[in-house]
């Protein structure tokens, strides 16, 4: 009997998986808060307002080294996005499939984009500071 070796889906996941944890180990080591270290925010720099992204480094990292409110304080949709990603990711590598599949034309993905655009907006009113990074 032949060895065949993985199949190239299962690569594919272990593969991801592997880029996965180096991102992360590389984002644990290297403090984003420090200048020169990440390249800017390209929408911040040009337009001066907050994507929906800004701050999500710096709030990663600091939830990595164990202060929760200063990684809530960064962006306030880090933790529960984490928790939501780590919980499907860990469906899809041992499943091999998502949990839930967003497609372009379904009610998922327009969700999704309405929320992000509502707060892309929010963050950026005044009086509404809570959702900007410090």
């Amino acid at each position: 009997m032949a060895f065949t070796g993985a199949s190239p889906r299962r690569s594919r996941r272990v593969l991801l998986a592997a880029g996965g944890v180096a991102a992360t180990a590389y984002l644990y080591a290297v403090n984003p808060g420090e200048s020169g270290r990440y390249l800017p925010c390209p929408i911040l720099a040009t337009t001066g307002f907050y994507c929906p992204g800004c701050g999500g480094l710096r709030s990663a990292h600091a939830l990595m080294h164990g202060n929760v409110a200063e990684s809530l304080s960064f962006h306030p949709l880090v933790l529960p996005l984490l928790a939501v990603g780590l919980i499907g990711g860990a469906w899809w590598f041992a499943r091999g499939r998502p949990p839930v599949r967003i497609t372009p034309d379904g009610w998922g993905f327009r969700l999704a984009l309405l929320a992000t655009v509502a707060f892309w907006v929010l963050r950026n009113v005044p009086g509404w500071d809570w959702l900007s990074p410090v």
